[in-house]
């Protein structure tokens, strides 16, 4: 059974529709994710989820419990589901350890405290119970929000662009921390951001959303590898569309050689003659000294280990390639460049 279901959710403000006949189920223990721009709808399915809005059309269970449906709309208060908010929302004027404690009033002294120190071990803050948020790091704050709605043991945990307010090195890292916590505590969630980083640091199955809909829930994997659409594979990730033609036996020939489709895909989505456009990942163009076929670099931006070139190709058309820090070329030389495409991913033109 789907601990998180929803069915053909539907939400409009002011006439305005911002979720379309959105449909996703999340297993018990699975960290899900939805992903996309401004706009696109996510936080409106978290708000729903949370009871904060009340749908115009769809169901929404929470384990076997239908929390909102036509004539049903339970309280947030009873849907024990726990948030995390992007602001943090911690009480200022109460410690760490009152604020994680907050949730537990009901709970007999000895076991709430017992709760919270389990909790402050294992959000990595374990003497910090006794200070003030003002006096904890953005990062700190964030893993005290974590506790405090960890702290009742909620069916399932909402967070809402949880470190969009940190900086970037942080939030990766954070967010691959968040992961190991809630696997500790084997708590189910679903994150919104806009940040696919954050979103394959944490999750274990993504939706990317446009316009209220969601495009495709899958792994990271496949996201990246196996989009569904185009923009999906113009959202995930880094790369350039070209231009090919389909041929017999599923190849496709492109200005930098020839792809082959695996015979199976090929057979079924393209024929001889289809013009398409592949996306060309940056690590589908390796650096290679004793290739013939050049391109000229126009812009390079430092990674540390690798450079990410810009590369324009004969045509004019540009690409990306990665290429170990080493290789040092400037803007203005031509390097020699080959194809090393695992994933061919094309679109009709």
């Amino acid at each position: 059974m789907a601990l998180l279901e929803l069915q053909q959710l539907s939400h409009a403000y002011g006439g305005h529709t911002v979720v379309h006949d959105l449909s996703l189920h999340l297993a018990p223990g699975t960290i899900g994710c939805l992903l996309g721009p401004s706009g696109c709808g996510k936080t409106t399915v978290l708000r729903c989820i949370a009871g904060f809005e009340r749908p115009d059309a769809g169901l929404i269970r929470v384990g076997s419990a239908l929390v909102s449906g036509p004539g049903q709309h339970m309280p947030t208060e009873r849907r024990q589901i726990g948030m995390v908010f992007q602001n943090y929302a911690l009480f200022p004027h109460l410690k760490v350890g009152a604020n994680i404690a907050f949730g537990l009033q009901a709970m007999p002294s000895a076991a709430r405290d017992k709760r919270v120190d389990e909790l402050l071990d294992l959000v990595g803050l374990p003497t910090q119970s006794n200070k003030y948020p003002h006096e904890l790091s953005g990062g700190q704050q964030q893993r005290v929000a974590l506790a405090r709605a960890l702290a009742p043991r909620p069916r399932l945990l909402l967070l809402d662009e949880p470190f969009s307010s940190l900086d970037v090195d942080l939030r990766e890292r954070l967010a691959s921390e968040v992961r190991t916590i809630l696997r500790a505590e084997g708590t189910t969630a679903i994150l919104v951001t806009h940040d696919q980083h954050e979103a394959f640091a944490m999750a274990d199955e993504v939706g990317v959303m446009q316009h209220g809909r969601i495009e495709q829930w899958d792994t990271p994997y496949n996201l990246y590898h196996l989009p569904a659409n185009r923009f999906v594979a113009d959202f995930v990730g880094q790369g350039a569309f070209v231009p090919g033609e389909a041929l017999d036996g599923g190849a496709i020939r492109i200005e930098l050689g020839m792809l082959r489709h695996p015979a199976a895909v090929a057979a079924t989505r393209w024929k001889s003659g289809n013009l398409v456009t592949v996306l060309l990942r940056p690590d589908d163009i390796v650096h290679d000294d004793g290739s013939q076929v050049t391109a000229e670099v126009v812009g390079k931006a430092f990674r540390g280990a690798e450079f990410l070139y810009t590369l324009r190709l004969a045509s004019g058309q540009l690409v990306l390639s990665l290429v170990p820090s080493h290789h040092d070329h400037a803007p203005g030389e031509r390097i020699g460049i080959r194809l090393d495409v695992d994933h061919v991913i094309a679109f009709p033109q």
